[in-house]
Parts: C-alpha cells; sequence; structure tokens
C-alpha cells in the first residue's frame, strides 16, 4: 500500500483550511505585510496553482536555474523581509538563499519550510547517507501533501485572500495530480524489472525511485548537491556498477553541462546513452517544462524511452 495518496492530501487540505477559518486577528504589522514569496520556481509554479488571483506570488528563482547554488539580490532579499508568506523548500536545498530566509524569519516574517512537512526521505548512500533528501517532488503524492501544507498557510497569513478560493485552486490542482500520478504509473508499468535501474548526475530521484519501484544504481556526482564534485575513484566504481546492471542510460539535467556524463558513458566500454531531464527547475517558455506538471510529465516521457 502507498504511503501517500493524492486523496489523503485532499482530506489534509480539508482540515487544514478548517483550521486556518478559525484563526482571529492579525497584528499591526502582520497586515502591513502583503503577497506571497516563494524561493525555488518549481514550488512557485504549485504555490501560484493554488492561491491564483487571490494574492501576487514572487519567485526568486528564475527558470533553469541551480536551486543549489543560485543566490538574490538586495532588493529580493528586502521583498522577502515584507512578504506576508515565505515559502521554501528547505532541507537544505537552497544553499545560497537559506541566510535570507534565516534573516526574514528573524524580523518576523511567516516562513513555510515544505521539505519538512511532507516525510521526508533519508538520501541512503555515499557521503549524504542518513540526511533528508529535498527533492521531494519527483513524488506527485508528497507534492499533494505539499499543497494542503502551502494552502493552510495561505489562508492563515495572507490578508484578504478568499478561503474558499483557495481550497477551490486547491481541489481542482489535486485533481490533476491524482490523474499525474495515474499517468505516470501507467508510463513506467511497461519498463521491463531488470531495466528499472536509474543513473543520475547527482542524487536528485530518490523520491521518484521510492514511489515507482526504481533502483538508484548511482550519480556521476555522488551527493545530493550539485555543487559537490566526483573524485576519479567515483567515477570509475560507478562505471563498473554501470557495467555491472547493463544500465542502458545516464539521466542527467537539462540545465546543467553534460561532460562528467559523457566521459563516465565511455568509461563504462558499454553504448549507454545521455538523457536530459528537467529535474530541478522548469524551463523557459517554450523549453518544455513551463510547469510542474509539464516538468513531470516531460520526464517520465524521457526516463520510459530511455529505459525500454
Amino acid at each position: 500500500m502507498r504511503a501517500h495518496t493524492i486523496r489523503a492530501g485532499l482530506a489534509a487540505l480539508a482540515a487544514a483550511l478548517g483550521l486556518g477559518l478559525l484563526g482571529t486577528g492579525c497584528s499591526t504589522a502582520a497586515e502591513d505585510r502583503a503577497g506571497v514569496v516563494v524561493t525555488t520556481n518549481i514550488l512557485g509554479d504549485i504555490t501560484q496553482r493554488i492561491v491564483g488571483d487571490q494574492a501576487e506570488v514572487t519567485v526568486l528563482m528564475g527558470a533553469g536555474t541551480d536551486p543549489h547554488s543560485f543566490g538574490i539580490s538586495a532588493r529580493q532579499a528586502a521583498g522577502i523581509e515584507s512578504a506576508a508568506l515565505l515559502v521554501y523548500n528547505g532541507l537544505g536545498l537552497e544553499e545560497g538563499v537559506l541566510r535570507h530566509v534565516e534573516a526574514a524569519a528573524g524580523t518576523g516574517t511567516p516562513t513555510l519550510e515544505v521539505g519538512a512537512g511532507i516525510d521526508p526521505l533519508p538520501y541512503t548512500s555515499d557521503a549524504m547517507a542518513g540526511e533528508p533528501d529535498p527533492h521531494f517532488w519527483t513524488d506527485p503524492a508528497r507534492v499533494a501533501t505539499a499543497v494542503g501544507l502551502i494552502a493552510d498557510q495561505v489562508t492563515e497569513r495572507v490578508p484578504g485572500v478568499d478561503p474558499e478560493a483557495v481550497r477551490a485552486n486547491s481541489e481542482a490542482y489535486l485533481a490533476e495530480l491524482d490523474e499525474l500520478d495515474v499517468w505516470m504509473t501507467q508510463q513506467f508499468a511497461g519498463i521491463p524489472d531488470e531495466r528499472r535501474s536509474l543513473v543520475t548526475n547527482h542524487h536528485v530521484f530518490g523520491y521518484l525511485a521510492d514511489r515507482y519501484a526504481f533502483d538508484v544504481v548511482g550519480a556521476v556526482i555522488p551527493s545530493g548537491t550539485t555543487l559537490a564534485s566526483p573524485s576519479a575513484a567515483d567515477l570509475e566504481s560507478l562505471a563498473g556498477a554501470i557495467r555491472e546492471s547493463g544500465v542502458p542510460a545516464i539521466f542527467v539535467d537539462a540545465e546543467q553541462p553534460d561532460r562528467l556524463a559523457r566521459v563516465l558513458a565511455e568509461e563504462t566500454g558499454l553504448h549507454v546513452d545521455v538523457v536530459p531531464l528537467f529535474s530541478e527547475s522548469l524551463s523557459a517558455p517554450g523549453g518544455g517544462a513551463e510547469t510542474y506538471l509539464d516538468l513531470m510529465r516531460s520526464n517520465t516521457e524521457a526516463i520510459v524511452t530511455g529505459l525500454r
């Protein structure tokens, strides 16, 4: 039985919004705050679907940007401190922005660390084993849980929003997530068991592997962050694992250089394709991953093609 379900997210949403409606008053400082600020563009798209036209949503991270290394301007930092709600992924993902998040929280900005509330999985191998994995969005069911968390805080913290409108937006989006999850399950069912193995540029698909029964063989960068670097021994070890498992493809981030992955593919002495995925950022308009739902569909199709 799956630990998370989209329908459970819907029930949690109803309960959360009910609690939000019971809130009483705000302080003067809270009344002066406005809008929702979101750190990453994936969470930004999800939050915009929840908020709709009820409040302004500002996303700090541009399209095609690495969430581990992106930074913000002084103007953006000031905007965080005047927000009614700051939504961030957390669990160490936004390494270049965390100090600004902490500073804003210190001045009274309400913050929501979404990753902490979705029952995070630990990394299971390499240097970060045991630490929480922040890449929860590769599991649509955990995104459904995130929808309830965000909707609750928007209703409670953002002045002027209509709770019923937020509820309607969220329920509609949850239905789309349910459809996505069913479709992904159907698509992945066509991959033979002996080919359900993933090698990626870094450890970013642990949640997808857990939900859809894939085996993570390894990563070119044996870490959960793109800021780390592999050693020659790391690459040699992974090449051996690829040869042993017969993995037909290495999946890399479409927005990151793939030189190391191509070197690794050559090192195996086998025919191994290097396949781009949109793993940590939405694409620019026209890029094929302009929304979270588009990103997941694009990645699913690429994984199915690469492993069949």
